[in-house]
């Protein structure tokens, strides 16, 4: 067993999972270990996670990862962590016990909260670069404090602590309630809606607006920094903790997307496509989010556009598990190839409203075009191709905002594995897409911040040098059956549009 740190570890801690992934030098994964956890929904369109349901997940796929790879924590020059944003969870410093359940980052509950803000909304946008939508952790974080009871006393009295995922994980890795570090890096605090774009801190007119005591918030720090702190317990105790970032931002490091101009797509429980913008956070004009890209110790931060799908993966998951169309996800593509195309069927999956670039709240799932030819297949076929229309809808946001036109896009994400969607995205788009062969960027990504803190690798050209091209998909469709297919689906989505009346209108 080598006895010198030879890997860097990421705890990648997912909206359906957690996984524990090594990387070697190459970027090349060496083992995974992977839990799934509950998704509780206690009412319609709200979703709740189980905090130490979670971490105990942690503990086990850290372990997992490490015995796979017959490796101990002193084979481990660095550890990672990258999680999915916005969900939020509250818990008790002295007893490390959540107050309630984490609520998911597609949680809808506190949409009648945003009318109390639409007179804000214009000053709280340019300060953070997010439109005011149920989907950011502030009015999350006030729900929370003015639901559970004696939330809000215990806030003010400084008993209680707020943080995203990495926070949670962090905060239990290097020792809870004896001593954890209480910390989120500043694209998690960018998802907040609490932190300003401009000076990469809390602002104190977001913290009053919202009703946030300043006691509950996490320090922010780089997001590759050797300034977070150590590994106190499980598998990885000793272990320096120098990488912290959100899920796609880590997809982005992950994809070697440094150059303005890059962007990359990541296909999962919702799709999310990201441009690097470098040093310039661009305000925008086109339904997009202005987002902290990531910052690598103490060199100025980058920044991204962002369109954030809802439900992509997700909707698979909804034909297994609601629908019992298919039996596992995996099957979504042979079913969808028994047809030759949709049929004329298109399914708008706004199940929670309509992110980027429509921020409908108000919006909700519909099937239209359904006739008496239509089959179980037609509908897998719609539901697959509904990812690539909204993906679509994002990126010509995106190349409005940025004035540029994108030659190539990079992919990656569980749904890259399917053929039939990756060639219909291409076709859609009118643009090749591009995967890598390493398609676990976002663990990836979250391995390489914590890996270049430490000086396991040097610099991102040393970063970029590991990333290869593994599969591309050319555009093969005609113009006119592109542009009819995209008309009918823009007329289906108008369908959808303020289908529930909501209080922000």
């Amino acid at each position: 067993m080598p006895a010198a740190p030879c890997v860097i570890a990421a705890l990648d801690q997912g909206t359906s999972s957690t996984r524990c992934i090594l990387f070697d030098h190459r970027g090349d994964i060496l083992s995974v270990g992977q839990r799934e956890h509950l998704q509780h929904y206690p009412q319609p369109g709200w979703v709740e996670h189980d905090p130490m349901a979670i971490w105990r997940n942690a503990l086990d796929v850290m372990s997992d990862a490490l015995a796979k790879a017959s490796l101990t924590a002193r084979n481990v020059a660095a550890l990672g962590i990258t999680n999915q944003r916005e969900t939020t969870v509250l818990w008790n410093r002295r007893t490390g016990e959540p107050v309630h359940n984490a609520l998911v980052w597609q949680d809808t509950r506190v949409e009648p909260l945003i009318a109390d803000y639409a007179h804000d909304a214009d000053r709280i946008r340019a300060l953070t670069g997010l439109p005011l939508a149920s989907y950011f952790s502030a009015l999350k974080l006030q729900w929370l404090l003015d639901h559970v009871p004696g939330a809000r006393a215990a806030a003010e009295a400084g008993e209680l602590l707020f943080g995203t995922m990495d926070s949670w994980m962090v905060w239990n890795l290097t020792g809870g309630v004896d001593g954890g570090l209480h910390v989120t890096d500043v694209t998690n605090a960018s998802r907040t809606q609490l932190m300003s774009l401009a000076t990469l801190q809390w602002d104190e007119s977001l913290l009053e607006a919202f009703r946030i005591p300043r006691a509950l918030l996490p320090r922010i720090v780089s997001s590759s920094t050797t300034e977070i702190g150590e590994a106190t317990l499980s598998a990885v105790a000793g272990v320096p903790i120098t990488g912290i970032l959100g899920d796609q931002q880590a997809a982005l490091v992950g994809q070697c997307c440094f150059a303005p101009g890059e962007a990359k797509n990541t296909y999962g429980t919702g799709c999310f496509l990201l441009m690097n913008t470098a040093s310039r956070p661009v305000p925008s004009r086109a339904g997009l989010i202005t987002t902290v890209a990531y910052r690598f110790g103490n060199q100025p931060a980058s920044y991204a556009l962002e369109g954030s799908i809802a439900i992509t993966g997700a909707l698979v998951q909804w034909l297994r598990d609601s629908l019992k169309i298919i039996e596992s996800s995996s099957q979504i593509e042979a079913l969808a190839r028994e047809v030759e195309d949709n049929g004329g069927v298109y399914f708008v999956p706004a199940f929670s409203g309509l992110y980027a670039p429509h921020w409908n709240a108000g919006a909700r799932g519909a099937m239209l075009g359904l006739t008496r030819y239509a089959t179980r297949a037609h509908i897998a076929r719609a539901a697959l191709e509904a990812t690539a229309y909204q993906v679509r809808e994002v990126l010509e946001s995106m190349q409005r905002d940025a004035g540029i036109t994108l030659p190539e896009l990079r992919v990656d994400g569980g749904m890259v594995a399917n053929e039939l969607l990756m060639q219909f995205q291409a076709d859609i788009l009118d643009s090749a897409l591009v995967c890598p062969r390493v398609t676990e960027t976002t663990a990836q990504g979250a391995a390489y911040a914590a890996g270049l803190a430490v000086g396991f690798w040097e610099n991102t050209a040393a970063l970029r040098s590991n990333w290869s091209e593994a599969t591309r998909w050319l555009p093969a469709m005609e113009e006119t059956r592109r542009d009819q297919l995209y008309r009918d689906w823009n007329k289906a989505v108008g369908r959808t549009l303020d289908w529930k009346e909501t209080q922000s209108q």
